[in-house]
């Protein structure tokens, strides 16, 4: 018989008492044979689902992502506790240890002007905690599974603090032109193209941090835009009776542009 209470409400200390029971004897199959690296990508899953329900501003989805998030939290500390290295509380008390250190303003007696200061101190405590002895250790601490244009806009901002940076967008935006040009020329030539290219994406992305826009979400936002014009491209050649795979790249490009003219936000 399952050690477990249904009714018609639940709180978190349920929520951890069900997972324990679902991966226990008599529990779940599925869940008793799952690993941190089996579910990994579940968690950065449900953490880009919940991202998704702030975007959209609905509550109620939001409530329901969290849950999965929080469900994966509890279900990594189980697995821990099992093996008996960590369970939740331990995780809850890491936690709570690291907010209290690193807000000295609120826990201390350390006077701050603002969030900015706020920030910086933050990243000062957490250098010295993760001795993080020099800019490079900082930068190799930023989490490589990070999405590609976060980590290199934060591995940027970590030289930046020590002044090497541009001193303004104008000159981030010209190291696009001549990271663009030297793209061009591996293309050419054949040589060194995946570095290239590369080198091209970082100094966008140094040049977004310098305009304040974020990357991932200005990208994001061309790529929403791109298929609402596809989309428009696609229903002017179904409108005109045409097969869109057989018109010609120039035809496709009319079709394109009158589709992107015909779009009141652009």
């Amino acid at each position: 018989m399952i050690d477990f209470q249904c009714k018609p409400n639940y709180n978190v200390d349920d929520l951890r008492r069900l997972v324990s029971v679902l991966r226990g004897e008599g529990g779940c199959p599925w869940d008793r044979e799952q690993t941190h690296e089996s579910i990994r990508r579940c968690l950065l899953e449900e953490a880009y689902e919940a991202a998704e329900a702030i975007d959209e501003k609905d509550a109620v989805h939001l409530r329901e992502e969290l849950g999965d998030v929080l469900l994966q939290v509890l279900f990594h500390s189980d697995i821990e506790a099992d093996a008996g290295v960590f369970d939740v509380d331990d995780v809850a008390d890491a936690e709570c240890k690291k907010l209290i250190s690193r807000h000295p303003h609120v826990f201390g007696d350390v006077k701050v002007s603002g969030a900015d200061e706020v920030l910086s101190n933050w990243d000062d405590i957490k250098r010295v905690e993760k001795k993080q002895e020099s800019v490079t250790s900082a930068m190799d601490s930023v989490a490589k599974c990070l999405p590609a244009l976060w980590r290199a806009e934060k591995v940027q901002k970590k030289a930046a603090k020590v002044g090497f940076d541009w001193p303004d967008a104008a000159g981030a935006l010209g190291k696009v032109s001549e990271e663009l040009s030297e793209a061009c020329e591996a293309a050419e030539t054949g040589v060194g193209v995946f570095e290239e290219v590369g080198d091209l994406l970082f100094a966008a992305v140094n040049a977004a941090r310098k305009l304040g826009v974020d990357p991932e979400d200005a990208l994001n936002a061309s790529t929403d835009k791109f298929i609402a014009r596809f989309s428009g491209m696609e229903s002017l050649a179904k409108a005109r009776g045409r097969d869109l795979s057989a018109l010609s790249l120039t035809e496709q490009d009319e079709l394109y542009n009158e589709a992107k003219a015909s779009m009141s936000t652009d």
